[in-house]
């Protein structure tokens, strides 16, 4: 039997604290099962936009720019998860186009059949967590499986 646990990252410092509370507790969690982590991230960027002088336009990326984006995404996970595979986990590295990346981490759950989702958060609260939303929340409401929220960690100056 093995514990797998799925981990959204979305290449920022603040979404990799749920990757780095996982990879610091790798010896302590499940020593009796192996465990496996699946990198995932959410490519929300699908158009970009070209400005003029007085407006702007949204361009469809190519299908050669969609997979330059996939591609460096790949990457960004497959480096992301070294410190996973030097303590013994098994890491699946997974990058999926979508408009929503809190539908998208819920779908990937039964996907992959994952027994955990371990994601960062702002902790926001109050108005700027009804204006800004939440991916966390929406994972942890919509979703089927146990959600390890990680705050990112204050920084001691």
């Amino acid at each position: 039997m093995s514990e797998k646990i799925l981990i959204p990252l979305d290449g920022s410092t603040l979404g990799e604290a749920a990757l780095r509370y996982v990879e610091e507790r790798m010896s302590k969690l499940a020593l009796e099962k192996k465990t496996e982590v699946v990198l995932f991230q959410v490519i929300t960027s699908l158009t970009h936009t070209i400005a003029a002088v007085e407006s702007a336009v949204e361009i469809s990326y190519t299908e050669s720019e969609l997979e330059q984006l996939k591609e460096r995404a790949m990457d960004y996970l497959n480096e992301a998860g070294r410190g996973l595979k030097s303590k013994g986990a098994a890491v699946e590295c997974k990058a999926v186009f979508g408009t929503s990346s809190a539908n998208e981490i819920i779908k990937a759950e039964e996907e992959v059949g994952a027994d955990l989702v371990a994601m960062s958060t702002h902790g926001r609260h109050g108005l700027s967590r009804w204006a800004f939303g939440s991916v966390t929340d929406k994972v942890l409401r919509g979703g089927k499986v146990p959600v390890l929220m990680v705050r990112m960690p204050k920084k001691t100056e």
